[in-house]
């Protein structure tokens, strides 16, 4: 009985290390085959019954699906983008032109009604001309036509500019612009891009704050990120509103009559995304808003 039990064991701790290699060699042979597939050099080596075999056909499978996938998502990339090459190209003329005539219009001695629609056609030339430009752009951030390059950079530089082209129209509408205390923080951002990403928040608090309001732009550091808070004593948003502003083409109900075509926003949390940083807004509705962009740090 002895020897039996003793034979036993051995037998057990034998089908233990047999068990032990085979897994040992099934993980080695998982292992390759995902090396392989990562490299884009994976070909199925068992062509048995087993079931890493079967595995290997499942996974030949799914990388020639996702390779058929990838390469119809660059085909519709470049039409996408040959697409918004000819709209930029056919459109840029027939425009220019019009505002042009618009202008040699205006320049005329012409009755009072002629002259306001005069006024509605260059107005309205001008929107078109803003429409295709915000299209073209959004356009191309998404089919990666342009690419961001971020790099470290001042924000008190970012922020100074943006201001320098908000002023205008801010003081054309009669809205106070306070600029943030001069700061040394820094983030990691490309500077054209984020600078029209930040543009577009400060324009649309000038646009729904009205005469007599105030907008405050201030800049809070933390240890991964930059804040930089766009904060109006505008209309504010009402609540459920908040989650839909960067929708493409969202338009609030209450501001239809706006000049505007719901693309600012989105190219702005577009841009923001590009640099690896986001955009939140808290709102309350008859008491403005505060669009806070997010920049990583270096």
């Amino acid at each position: 009985m002895k020897y039996v039990a003793l034979a036993a064991v051995l037998l057990a701790l034998a089908v233990l290390v047999y068990d032990r290699l085979r897994l040992r060699r099934t993980m080695n042979s998982l292992d390759r085959m995902l090396d392989d597939a990562v490299c884009g050099a994976f070909v199925p080596t068992h062509f048995d019954e087993s079931r890493l075999s079967a595995v290997e056909a499942r996974l030949k499978r799914y990388l020639d699906a996702s390779g058929t996938s990838a390469a119809r998502l660059a085909e519709d990339r470049a039409r996408v983008q040959a697409l918004i090459a000819d709209i930029s190209h056919q459109t840029k003329t027939p425009i220019a032109n019009l505002l042009l005539y618009a202008g040699l219009l205006a320049d005329k001695d012409l009755p009072p009604d002629c002259r306001d629609c005069v006024a509605q056609l260059t107005a309205q030339a001008e929107k078109l001309q803003f429409l295709i430009a915000s299209l073209v752009k959004a356009g191309r951030l998404e089919t990666g036509a342009i690419e961001v390059h971020p790099k470290e950079a001042s924000v008190q530089a970012l922020v100074s500019a943006a201001l320098r082209e908000a002023t205008p129209k801010a003081a054309e509408k009669g809205v106070a612009l306070l600029a943030p205390p001069d700061t040394a923080a820094a983030a990691r951002f490309d500077p054209k891009w984020t600078q029209e990403a930040l543009g577009n928040l400060i324009d649309n608090a000038v646009k729904y704050t009205p005469s007599g309001g105030c907008i405050t732009v201030s800049v809070t550091p933390y240890e991964l990120f930059c804040r930089i808070d766009v904060a109006d004593t505008g209309i504010g948003l009402a609540e459920e509103e908040c989650g839909r502003v960067f929708q493409r083409f969202y338009r609030s109900p209450a501001v239809r009559g706006e000049q505007g075509v719901g693309l600012g926003l989105y190219l702005a949390r577009e841009i923001a995304a590009a640099n690896g940083g986001y955009i939140k807004v808290a709102s309350r509705l008859g008491e403005g808003s505060t669009f806070s962009l997010f920049l990583p740090k270096a």
